[in-house]
């Protein structure tokens, strides 16, 4: 904190000192403690059905997002839309061949919609289902819990683009090879490298 005075005014014009605070004991500075760590994390994450109805909405108001799109042959475009303490948005585009590969979401609960183009998504449905592939046209959206591994790929011929909400924010995500086995996990990344 600084005190601003004026050139000419002495520094016993300060205002006084307070007083310290009177000491508390061990037991109330762990209550205090306590109390503040669960206000900040009183909020729960979002459902993944609320978190369909964000990239919904935000969906059918292009003009939030579209002039922010951009078109990258080197890897998919992303941008964080939204930032929240208790969810996140991003704006993702995708041109013919981009792929996601299989990768989870950090324990993050999620939702997606295509908002234009169209989009293919893989998962395993268990022992009994194998692989899963779904279509996922333009204005189609999935929401998954925070087990949920996927792989998201553009196999049309032109571009798409993506809305996604995932709450708790993304720490970090695992990807994954798909093995005659199941999924081998391979590599971890974090906010670090988004």
């Amino acid at each position: 904190m600084s005190l601003n005075l004026a050139p000419d005014e002495p520094a016993a014009a300060q205002a006084p000192t307070p007083a310290p605070a009177p000491a508390r004991t061990a037991k109330a500075k762990a209550t205090a403690t306590a109390t503040a760590t669960a206000t900040a994390e009183t909020r729960a994450p979002l459902t993944p059905s609320a978190l369909r109805t964000v990239v919904r909405e935000l969906a059918e108001q292009p003009d939030q997002w579209i002039h922010l799109v951009r078109l990258s042959t080197e890897e998919r475009w992303y941008r964080r839309l939204v930032a929240d303490d208790d969810h996140e948005v991003w704006l993702i585009s995708w041109l013919p061949g981009q792929s996601t590969g299989f990768h989870d979401h950090g324990g993050s609960r999620g939702a997606f919609t295509v908002a234009l183009g169209e989009l293919e998504e893989l998962s395993l449905g268990g022992p009994e289902q194998g692989l899963l592939i779904r279509r996922v046209p333009a204005g189609t959206a999935r929401a998954f819990g925070p087990e949920y591994v996927h792989d998201v790929r553009n196999t049309a011929s032109g571009p798409a683009v993506t809305l996604h909400a995932y709450s708790p924010p993304l720490g970090s995500m695992a990807h994954y090879d798909l093995r005659a086995g199941g999924l081998v996990r391979t590599s971890e990344e974090g906010p670090e490298q988004w």
